[in-house]
């Protein structure tokens, strides 16, 4: 076994040759495929249509917007997860590489959305009815703001206005593009199919409530939500918790410990919500959704796996190391371990991860993440590295080893 110094000095495997390089380049992950795909399909429909009519334009506005909603739905989500990870570990590792993925889904999302309004934007100028243009036309100024303000440079910088717009944004939609159906005579095809999306858009909130929760605070940084109230999520999955349901939402992964009821959240200091929660400390919070599969439940596509976390990441990693359901290595890089998280965290971790290496930020520096990762890739001999820290250095290491010819997965933040 190599040190925590080796691993640091580790001489990282060739990059892959040239082209191989190009398809692991992050403009073109499986997201942005996915995306492209969904745009090739609705090219080639309307090359094969011609001259398609407004009947025909408005059924394929309705089908490429209903996956653009429906692939958001909790349930459906988990089913993906389901059907990706249900391939045996005696498959070929290309093959798993690739099912691995599943969490890029959301570029089907951007995919529809994006056809799903171009649709509904050539129906509204061919369409001739003084009532439908005028919804068809409030409509499609709607979807273009709701698109707008969903790219990367407002959202990231506005995240909580473009929740706000997307989440009030999209019930006006829904509810225009039933008036704009209604007011077209629909058939039982488009009323089926909107039936449905309204469903899957009002199902989460049909399960809000509000739940006791027991925090406890180990340092400024940090607390331990702890939640009973019925339910024991599977280990993965995440819950959307919110002080004001109108407002905002965030998502927390669940740490089950196993042969227990209830979870954890661990939530650490990162903007002004979670330093309010930190904080105050409430008591009771508002829950609603279906607990939802987050990234790493794609270990079981592998043999080993090799956790890659930073701070606070270890939240998502710790329900899986508690149920060791895959042999796995933690690299936990934070900032005085004991001291922000408390030593009951710690020796928990330690406890089901012996060889753990937890990097001490405050005493040792920033480490090399990517080197970290490789060096514990090859000595545990693992098929695969998962790794959960800020969108910079989730990129960095995800990147850095998939054009060494090793899978890594890491979010993607897309929501």
């Amino acid at each position: 076994m190599t040190t925590s110094l080796e691993r640091q000095s580790v001489e990282l495997p060739p990059r892959a040759s040239a082209p191989r390089r190009l398809l692991k380049h992050p403009r073109l992950m499986h997201y942005n495929r996915l995306a492209a795909l969904v745009l090739t399909a609705n090219l080639v429909f309307l090359y094969m249509s011609w001259t398609p009519s407004a009947r025909t334009m408005g059924h394929a506005a309705l089908a490429d917007l209903a996956l653009a909603i429906l692939v958001r739905q909790q349930y459906v989500i988990n089913l993906l997860f389901k059907l990706a990870t249900w391939a045996p570990t005696s498959w070929p590792l290309k093959v798993r590489w690739t099912l691995g993925k599943v969490y890029h889904f959301g570029g089907l999302h951007v995919g529809g959305a994006l056809a799903g309004a171009s649709w509904f934007l050539a129906l509204t100028v061919t369409t001739t009815d003084a009532p439908l243009r005028a919804v068809g036309w409030t409509l499609t100024a709607l979807l273009a703001l709701i698109i707008a303000t969903a790219l990367p440079p407002f959202r990231s910088r506005h995240h909580d206005h473009f929740e706000k717009i997307h989440r009030f944004g999209g019930w006006a939609a829904l509810a225009l593009f039933w008036t704009h159906t209604l007011l077209a005579a629909p058939g039982p095809v488009e009323v089926t199919v909107l039936s449905v999306v309204t469903f899957s858009v009002a199902l989460p909130w049909l399960r809000l409530r509000k739940v006791d929760v027991r925090v406890e605070r180990p340092s400024p940084h940090v607390v331990l939500a702890r939640f009973d109230h019925g339910e024991t999520p599977f280990a993965g999955s995440s819950t959307a918790i919110s002080r004001s349901p109108l407002k905002e939402w965030h998502s927390f992964a669940n740490v089950p410990a196993p042969g227990e009821p209830g979870f954890r959240l661990t939530i650490s200091r990162a903007g002004d919500w979670t330093g309010a929660f930190i904080d105050d400390m409430p008591n009771r919070i508002w829950v609603k959704g279906i607990t939802t599969a987050g990234v790493a439940n794609i270990e079981t596509l592998f043999t080993k796996v090799v956790y890659v976390a930073t701070g606070s990441g270890i939240g998502p990693c710790l329900p899986h190391l508690l149920a060791a359901e895959v042999p796995s290595r933690l690299v936990w890089a934070t900032r005085d371990p004991r001291t922000t998280y408390g030593d009951a965290l710690v020796d928990e971790i330690l406890a089901v991860q012996p060889h753990a290496l937890i990097w001490d930020t405050s005493r040792d520096g920033k480490p090399d993440m990517v080197r970290l990762a490789y060096a514990a890739y090859r000595d545990f001999g693992a098929e695969a590295v998962i790794c959960i820290s800020n969108k910079k250095l989730t990129w960095q290491v995800v990147h850095g080893l998939e054009q060494r010819g090793i899978p890594a997965y890491g979010a993607i933040w897309d929501s």
